[in-house]
């Protein structure tokens, strides 16, 4: 017999559903959190040459930032558009949306991978790598590039799994590529003496692992949403266009991500030299663990919206929002009361160095400041995105890290020096926190003209 739709997205009780999706996004998330600070420990302790090769490592991430910006683009289009599909009972489309994600990743994945392997010095260099950094970027990033397209459709994949009803097998297969990394992370970079290119080695393979049991979950034609072998590469460019342009949102801000570590690589450099770049590296590890924290909640919250506004049931979009928004603030609260009592103890999991402990330390306190306001604004663009607005969901993604913190890590280290890179970030997560709040006003109050059922094109700009 078929696996029937998740139709209690639609009926059960908002909070109990919330704990039911979000408990595994969450701590899916914040594994796929540890899964990166794992190789960041591992890389950081490596005797002799530690410290320039988390630096090394901490070049990277505007690479790795734009690899999953490109992967969102299409992944989560694709979730949002099938978790809305089944809202419909469209079965049907929401398998023809499926087959196209796999083709779409596919093809992004590998030209992603070979236009960065042609130019990888230069873009490593212009992400600010110096002589004593570059080596290690390199050999690192070069494994994950060979391996690019198998994390894209992973990462596609499990978010479809997740939006589709099975956020617990989402959830496991996470913690298994996390589990299983940190067994092969010491083999590789210790026992095999292979460095910092076993710590990449070891994260394809254990990704390769889990999207080998994605695959074979989505060809079970006993499940309602299903790989057709037959149709596994076909391409529908009409459904990929709208795809794209729902992941459009989320794809916007990891690439704005991406600009902005480039700055900050660039500008820490200018003012600080290498072991700054390292000290970001490693702080940046610490705050994504709790990020990671709102975007697990965040992938709780997709279906259930989705589903609901697919079904025009607006009260329980409203509900589910502000649950989820009041989950993400306690969150971030935790990370800040973290960043102020624990701060020398934490870096120093990832370096014995001295300096680049203080670096650290410091900056994760200036960075990480006002942190209980980021929670709403991350779940308010989320919402957007989930709802299909595709316009406004852009411009929120936007406006946090590129339109207010890039001209901010410019302009401030002219006259304040290396301390106000860290500063630069409490200030844009004011500034952007305000004008979320302004968007989310302006929906609640539309969302109030509209009861259950009602069809939302009667209110024109909603979406």
């Amino acid at each position: 017999m078929a696996q029937s739709a998740p139709t209690e997205l639609g009926t059960r009780k908002i909070s109990t559903l919330l704990r039911q999706y979000a408990v595994p996004g969450i701590i899916a998330m914040t594994a796929s959190s540890l899964y990166n600070m794992v190789d960041s420990i591992f890389i950081g302790h490596i005797p002799e040459v530690g410290s320039y090769a988390i630096s090394g490592l901490a070049v990277t991430f505007p690479l790795m930032n734009l690899s999953t910006a490109l992967g969102t683009l299409v992944g989560v289009g694709a979730a949002t558009m099938i978790s809305v599909l089944l809202g419909q009972k469209r079965y049907e489309d929401a398998n023809t949306v499926l087959a196209n994600e796999v083709t779409l990743n596919t093809i992004v994945g590998i030209l992603f991978a070979v236009v960065c392997l042609l130019f990888l010095d230069p873009i490593l260099t212009f992400f600010g790598a110096s002589e004593n950094t570059l080596p290690f970027a390199r050999d690192y990033m070069q494994i994950l590039l060979l391996g690019n397209v198998f994390t894209h459709l992973y990462f596609g994949l499990n978010s479809v799994i997740r939006s589709s009803g099975n956020p617990k097998l989402a959830m496991g297969l996470t913690l298994f590529t996390v589990i299983s990394n940190a067994i092969l992370d010491p083999i590789f970079i210790y026992v095999l003496g292979m460095g910092i290119r076993g710590a990449a080695l070891a994260t394809i393979l254990c990704q390769m692992m889990a999207l080998g049991y994605t695959m074979w979950y989505f060809l079970d034609p006993k499940r309602f949403l299903h790989l057709r072998r037959k149709k596994i590469f076909a391409l529908d460019w009409e459904i990929a266009k709208d795809s794209l342009a729902i992941g459009m949102g989320p794809f916007l801000m990891n690439a704005a991500s991406c600009i902005v570590t480039l700055f900050i690589n660039q500008q820490l450099r200018k003012y600080g030299g290498d072991l700054s770049i390292g000290a970001y590296g490693i702080v940046n590890r610490v705050s994504f663990m709790f990020v990671m924290v709102v975007m697990g909640l965040n992938q709780g919250m997709q279906p259930i919206a989705g589903y609901n506004f697919g079904a025009r049931q607006y009260s329980r979009v409203k509900q589910v929002y502000i649950q989820t928004a009041l989950w993400a603030t306690a969150a971030m609260t935790l990370g800040f009361v973290f960043s102020f009592l624990l701060p020398r103890a934490t870096v120093s999991i990832f370096t014995s160095d001295p300096a680049l402990e203080d670096l650290a330390a410091g900056g994760l306190r200036k960075m990480n400041c006002i942190f209980p306001i980021i929670g709403f604004q991350m779940v308010a663009t989320n919402l957007f995105q989930c709802l299909g607005m595709v316009r406004k969901s852009i411009f929120l993604s936007l406006t946090r890290q590129l339109l207010f913190l890039v001209p901010m890590l410019y302009i401030l280290p002219l006259k304040l020096g290396v301390d106000s890179v860290w500063y630069s970030y409490p200030i844009s997560d004011l500034l952007a926190s305000i004008t979320t709040f302004i968007f989310l006003v302006d929906l609640f109050r539309k969302f109030s003209r509209l009861r259950d059922g009602d069809d939302p094109s009667i209110l024109g700009s909603l979406v």
